[in-house]
């Protein structure tokens, strides 16, 4: 069973990635969380608190994805192109509201510089890894490589998750995108 600080920080990334940062309040979060009144504030002083507490959350539950992921390192470009794929329309389908609320996090580090350091991060350690995973495909300047992919899927993943319903399936420019880096190591 979960404790009631995971339930409460949970809620709180509910709460951001459906409605927004701005209606993120300790009130609010007790009440998505069907806690009693001051639960959260028990557990987050501040709003600031709360709003490390989120990007915290999400961080731990994006390690537990990647480590999940990167049991089934992708041996070659079309392997690739269905994990990029898959990861793609899993972050705008089952797990947008996690992916709105990473996204409101985002935004929020260009003005915080404590939640900065907490944002690059993750970015670091997605870049490491999917690094490791061109660099096994043979891609000479890996690390470069695994900025632009990431960096890719940031503006997908930001297209799809603003934009109308009826978006066109992105595979193609994936497959284009994976492709490209990986003939840049022949």
């Amino acid at each position: 069973m979960t404790d009631k600080r995971t339930l409460v920080v949970d809620a709180a990334i509910t709460l951001v990635g459906t409605e927004g940062l701005r209606a993120l309040t300790h009130r609010r979060v007790d009440a998505v969380a069907s806690v009693p009144a001051g639960s959260t504030s028990n557990y987050f002083r501040t709003r600031q608190a709360l709003v490390e507490g989120v990007l915290d959350r999400l961080l731990e539950q994006d390690r537990v994805q990647i480590s999940a992921i990167g049991a089934a390192m992708p041996g070659d470009a079309r392997a690739l192109e269905d994990l990029v794929h898959g990861y793609v329309m899993f972050a705008t389908g089952d797990d947008l509201v996690r992916t709105r609320a990473r996204l409101a996090m985002f935004v929020e580090a260009m003005a915080t510089p404590e939640l900065r350091a907490g944002v690059e991060i993750r970015r670091s350690e997605l870049r490491g890894w999917i690094g490791t995973v061109l660099a096994g495909l043979g891609v000479s300047d890996s690390a470069t490589a695994a900025r632009v992919l990431i960096d890719y899927l940031d503006g997908l993943i930001l297209h799809r998750c603003t934009s109308r319903d009826d978006e066109p399936d992105p595979r193609d420019g994936v497959a284009r995108l994976v492709r490209t880096l990986l003939a840049t190591a022949a």
